[in-house]
């Protein structure tokens, strides 16, 4: 029940950052690059991965909405990239990460998240992106002092939707895993929520996702983080402080 969340765990992509504004580019990088330029192919990769090279919006569940780099270089290679699984996963972690060095933060994230480590909440990332890539982020976006806990895909507790990210969270917190709430904007992240047995599954409505996704998979949807506090606040959500002596 949301009155026993004590600790929060973010996905990064579209829950802390704008998605297509920071994203469209690397994305784009990402398929020139595989597809040795090669436009009509490069092209095709964009559609693969879930971006319409027209409008360059991102695909609510698609490879890059919610897939990691090992598995969007295993579909390019499938759909015609003539590249080395291993080299091409290097590279694509290589121009994502750089990719957060513009990366854009959604309205009102920072004032959420300082009220949500003043009321007391313990604060961490999971993301299907590399751990590095995350850490980039959160130091660009002035976060790092807030979060206890950083998962990328690469960090060794497997990747969304397996539990494994919350499980290490509730771990590396001393927290049991009933009183962490997971907020994403993908249905990964609440399919992680739920897999986990997490005590609060939080759709946000700022990524890719959209309400007919999340639906059946959250506890709450919100139009974004900046309405966490609030939401928690009426819900009567002890503060993680009141877990420890």
């Amino acid at each position: 029940m949301p009155h026993t969340i004590k600790a929060i765990l973010f996905d990064k992509d579209g829950t802390l950052l704008d998605f297509d504004a920071t994203w469209a580019t690397p994305q784009e990088a990402a398929a020139t690059w595989a597809a040795d330029g090669d436009h009509r192919l490069a092209a095709d990769l964009l559609v693969t991965g879930g971006m319409d090279p027209a409008t360059r919006k991102t695909a609510s569940g698609s490879l890059f909405a919610a897939g990691n780099a090992a598995e969007i270089a295993r579909a390019f290679i499938a759909r015609g990239a003539a590249k080395d699984a291993a080299n091409l996963t290097a590279k694509l972690d290589e121009i994502f990460a750089n990719g957060m060095k513009t990366s854009v933060l959604l309205p009102g994230l920072k004032d959420a998240v300082r009220q949500l480590d003043e009321a007391g909440f313990r604060m961490g990332v999971a993301s299907s992106d590399s751990e590095a890539s995350i850490r980039l982020f959160l130091e660009r976006a002035g976060l790092t002092g807030y979060m206890r806990f950083i998962a990328g895909y690469d960090s060794g507790f497997g990747p969304k939707p397996e539990p494994g990210m919350i499980h290490a969270f509730a771990a590396a917190l001393r927290v049991p895993v009933p009183s962490i709430a997971m907020v994403g904007d993908n249905t990964h992240d609440l399919e992680m929520a739920r897999a986990a047995g997490a005590g609060l599954a939080v759709g946000v409505l700022s990524g890719t996702g959209t309400r007919v996704d999340l639906t059946q998979l959250a506890d709450v949807i919100l139009e974004s983080v900046a309405d966490l506090p609030g939401y928690l606040s009426r819900s009567g959500c002890q503060p993680a402080s009141s877990m420890l002596p």
